[in-house]
């Protein structure tokens, strides 16, 4: 059953239905299109908005608008709505060929007929737009663009969409600003501008701090859509730099000590900006239950981590048996889904913190849930064993070091070296390794050995 359309301007409730064949092909293909595996049947359209009108040379059009899928049923895993999805759709006569990867396709019934319609983040002129409106503080259909008043955004800024491969997208606009474009959007406050928001009211200098953001109000409820923040010039990617070394040889030891301190001084600053919570009894027993449901559910739809099931139980058993025995553990808002890709490095060595979103698949609710920071810490240990396995032969000895000092680095500066809970680190870790089968099952194939490895040490060892 299709929503109720929000429309501003001359968009036409016929527009969807004349892109939905185009759309069932593109959509799939998109690294950041969430639903792989399963046939897109149908669109229905929650909000579209006309950004530019058709009467001249470029037609801009931005569209939210669920997917639907036919619902896998999997033991332990909750149902979920139809995905919504941000689209910025350009609608010219004919592509030019710069533009040539950014094809959609051409349309041939409904109001766009005898038009060509493409990803309009590849095009300046659509980005002009979206920067515009956020320095105008502009007000588009349901579209609101909101600003930092202390911060000043200078017209004219050169836009460049950064091909990388991401769950989302982003545009740099003249090395100064950078505007992270979410894809799959849900309703309510989204993480990935309130943590920012929350260290930069702390003065955290770990975090770039939002400049600009923008929303949609749908119905008496808000979608986050975007997020411009300062572009860390010359900076480089955690990812990246940790291969560059491990290909030269290079210890990685040194960064990964500074990357702790780092992380310790953003969950420092969290737990000033946010409220804790102790996590007793009655709350640690949802959290190990919900761990164990994830396990389920991957093992249902990854046969692979069958023979593995009840050794990586155990690791989660096992905080059970603390919480049995009383043990109680402080919680806060944290990353979410902390590695070396959401680390940036500036050409003075400082690290930045990015990409608050959280893990994508998880619900909003569960993303914004205090949690123990050890979470945080075992998602970026986890980064450096994909790291070392990555490469070929892997360097296990490399992560090790790595870890051992991003552990040192930590406590440096929390007063708690995270090696001290070893049952807490080695369940999180776990469970990180799990997602991360799950993950690459569905989107990376080739990528699967990597976090094997991992569970097939895990379901073995008490050792991490």
């Amino acid at each position: 059953m299709a929503e109720t359309v929000t429309v501003s301007g001359a968009v036409s409730p016929s527009l969807l239905a004349s892109l939905d064949p185009l759309l069932r092909e593109w959509l799939p293909r998109q690294r950041w299109f969430a639903g792989k595996g399963r046939p897109v049947t149908g669109f229905s359209l929650v909000a579209a908005v006309e950004l530019l009108p058709l009467g001249g040379r470029l037609g801009l059009y931005h569209l939210l608008v669920r997917a639907h899928q036919p619902t896998v049923p999997v033991v332990g895993a909750a149902t979920h709505p139809a995905d919504c999805y941000q689209l910025l759709i350009g609608v010219r006569e004919a592509l030019p060929p710069r533009l040539a990867p950014a094809l959609i396709g051409h349309v041939t019934e409904g109001p766009l007929t005898g038009h060509t319609v493409y990803d309009a983040l590849y095009d300046s002129r659509p980005a002009e737009v979206l920067l515009e409106a956020l320095r105008s503080q502009a007000r588009i259909g349901g579209l609101r663009f909101d600003r930092d008043q202390g911060r000043e955004i200078r017209p004219g800024l050169v836009p460049r969409l950064m091909t990388a491969e991401q769950s989302n997208s982003s545009i740099v606009y003249g090395d100064t600003f950078i505007l992270k474009l979410l894809r799959r959007v849900v309703p309510g406050v989204n993480p990935d501008l309130e943590l920012p928001l929350a260290l930069a009211r702390e003065g955290c200098a770990r975090v770039p701090a939002p400049t600009a953001w923008m929303q949609a109000d749908v119905h008496g409820e808000t979608y986050v859509l975007g997020v411009l923040q300062p572009f860390v010039q010359g900076a480089s990617d955690g990812w990246e730099l940790a291969l560059r070394e491990l290909a030269k040889g290079e210890d990685f030891a040194a960064e990964a000590h500074a990357l702790g301190r780092a992380t310790a001084e953003v969950h420092t600053a969290l737990a000033r900006a946010l409220p804790t919570v102790t996590l007793g009894h009655t709350q640690l027993e949802p959290l190990v239950a919900g761990m164990t449901e994830r396990l389920e559910a991957a093992v249902h739809a990854v046969p692979a981590l069958r023979p593995y099931a009840a050794g990586l139980r155990t690791a989660f058993t096992a905080v059970a048996d603390l919480a049995a025995e009383g043990r109680t553990l402080t919680a806060q808002r944290v990353h979410g889904d902390l590695h070396l890709g959401q680390c940036l490095r500036s050409p003075d060595g400082q690290w930045s913190l990015i990409d608050f979103e959280g893990e994508p698949a998880r619900p909003l609710a569960e993303r914004r849930m205090p949690q123990p920071v050890i979470r945080d810490v075992a998602g970026m240990l986890r980064s450096f064993d994909y790291a070392a396995y990555s490469v070929s032969p892997p360097d296990p000895e490399w992560a090790r070091r790595c870890r051992a000092a991003y552990c040192t680095g930590y406590g440096e500066v929390s007063g708690a070296d995270p090696r001290t809970e070893p049952v807490l680190l080695r369940a999180f870790e776990t469970d990180k390794a799990i997602y991360e089968v799950l993950y690459e099952a569905r989107h990376r194939p080739d990528w699967l050995p990597v976090p094997m490895a991992a569970v097939e040490r895990y379901a073995t060892s008490d050792l991490i």
